[in-house]
């Protein structure tokens, strides 16, 4: 049976605000971690890194609520900073467990990226199939008669 279109639009809506432009779930702890592969760092630190790399409005209490969490899971660990004379500042380390986590994440994003990749080439060849990708050139001019294939 086919929805008429205010129908289709609204279930359109309601997909659409079941999928925000966010970041997935868990995708700052990956981040979390990786600004914590060679430095130690206090939370404020992070946070701005954080924004440096591309998120584009951090909730500070989720990033310490992740940061206690990623501590009693061995990820990393915290000392207390007292050196500046003002109040202390919680620093934070990446542990072994948590660069061996760290790895599997990255692995895992290969894995996706693949994954987005094929779904940007078939979304591209489905909704403009007259456009030019550089993948699409190279397999052309290889596969034609005249293109040259090592």
């Amino acid at each position: 049976m086919l929805q008429n279109e205010p129908e289709q639009r609204e279930s359109l809506e309601s997909n659409q605000a079941k999928q925000p432009n966010s970041m997935p779930k868990n995708f700052l702890v990956p981040f979390l971690l990786l600004c914590l592969k060679d430095w130690s760092l206090h939370g404020y630190k992070l946070i701005q890194m954080l924004m440096d790399i591309g998120f584009s409005s951090v909730d500070q209490g989720n990033v310490y609520r992740t940061l206690r969490k990623l501590e009693k899971e061995n990820l990393i660990s915290s000392t207390w900073d007292t050196s500046d004379g003002g109040p202390a500042k919680r620093i934070y380390s990446l542990t072994e467990y948590g660069e061996q986590y760290l790895t599997t994440c990255a692995t895992s994003f290969e894995h996706y990226q693949n994954m987005l990749r094929t779904f940007f080439t078939l979304y591209t060849n489905a909704f403009f199939p007259f456009s030019t990708s550089p993948e699409k050139d190279e397999t052309d001019s290889s596969s034609s008669p005249g293109g040259t294939a090592e």
